[in-house]
This record gives structure tokens, C-alpha cells and sequence, in this order.
């Protein structure tokens, strides 16, 4: 728990794939909490059941909806909203299926959402679904694929459409986009 020295808001950061080293010290999700934090918001993150020191077992991504709820649940008895969820890939995929389920947040933005890896066809159902960064060379989140599945969002009344926000040269792992998208991150 990262607090901001005047909060605006509060945000839950989660983390990428645990069986392929997937952590809360992931450098994607370690930058985008600094990026927010900069940005006058309180952080969160949080390693997924199994990961770390955290109990329990890894749950194929079903049972680690419980743990961006309880994740949540617990900013939110600490720190006064809105309160947004940003998920990076696998994060992404959790994060958003918690939301579809009924979590209730302020918002979201999802970073490289695995299309290619898992089925996130309910990706343009997610309601708050704020943004969507990905690179141009995302092997998992191809950006012709990506564009294709959000054609399909409807938003919600009193909703504005996702930004997608495509960051040149970088791939799945933003290796050559980290200060790219932590100006996107802190900008939006």
C-alpha cells in the first residue's frame, strides 16, 4: 500500500501470470504504481493466492477473482474513492472477469489484456472499462485483434467508450515502452 500525500484516488494494481514469474514486483506493475502514485493516488498491490508469500494455491484464474475483490475491499476500507482496478495481462483477464461477476469499482484500465492466450471475450461486457494500453508489437494482444473485440462494446448508459492507447515499438512485456506507458498511465 503505496498512500499519496493528498489522495484523489485509489487504485488496485494486479499482477501478470503467477505460473510464468508473475508478481506484485513485475516491472510493468511496479512502474505503473509509481506512475499513479505520482499522479496524487494511493496503491495497491498485491500478489495472487500461491504467489510469494501469500497462501493458497494457484486457481487458473477463476479462484483469483476473490483475491482483486478481497484486494479491493480492503483499499476501500482504508481510503476514501473513487476506487479504480488496473490489471496488466493476466491481471487484466482476472480484474475484468471480477467485474463482469459484480465487483464494484469506479473504473478500470487494463494493460495488455492476453487475448491471444485466454478467452476475454467478455472483455467489451466489462463495465467501467476506462482504457487499454497495449504496444504494437504484442504478441498476446495483437492490436488488430484487440480493435475487433472492443468494436463490439456497447457501454453502459452514462458511459463513455474505452481509449485504446497503442504504444509504438513496445511488445507484451513493454520492454521498450516502460516510460511510454508510464506517461500514458499518470496522463489519463
Amino acid at each position: 500500500l503505496r498512500t499519496a500525500d493528498a489522495p484523489r484516488a485509489a487504485v488496485v494494481l494486479a499482477h501478470p501470470h503467477p505460473l510464468y514469474g508473475g508478481t506484485l514486483d513485475n516491472p510493468v506493475v511496479f512502474h505503473a504504481d509509481r506512475a499513479l502514485n505520482r499522479a496524487g493516488m494511493t496503491t495497491l498491490r498485491f500478489n495472487f493466492r500461491g504467489v510469494g508469500r501469500s497462501t493458497g494455491v494457484y486457481g487458473g484464474g477463476v479462484d483469483e477473482v476473490e483475491d482483486v475483490a478481497a484486494a479491493l475491499e480492503f483499499l476501500k476500507s482504508r481510503t476514501p474513492g473513487p476506487h479504480y482496478v488496473i490489471g496488466y495481462s493476466f491481471g487484466a483477464a482476472v480484474a475484468g472477469r471480477a467485474l463482469t461477476q459484480g465487483l464494484s469499482a469506479d473504473g478500470a484500465i487494463f494493460i495488455a489484456p492476453p487475448i491471444a492466450f485466454m478467452d476475454l471475450s467478455f472483455l467489451p461486457r466489462v463495465p467501467g472499462l476506462r482504457l487499454i494500453v497495449v504496444g504494437d508489437r504484442d504478441e498476446l494482444c495483437p492490436l488488430s485483434s484487440l480493435q475487433a473485440l472492443m468494436a463490439e462494446r456497447q457501454p453502459l448508459p452514462g458511459e463513455t467508450a474505452a481509449e485504446v492507447r497503442v504504444i509504438g515499438g513496445a511488445d507484451h512485456f513493454f520492454i521498450d515502452g516502460e516510460a511510454e506507458l508510464f506517461g500514458v498511465l499518470r496522463d489519463f
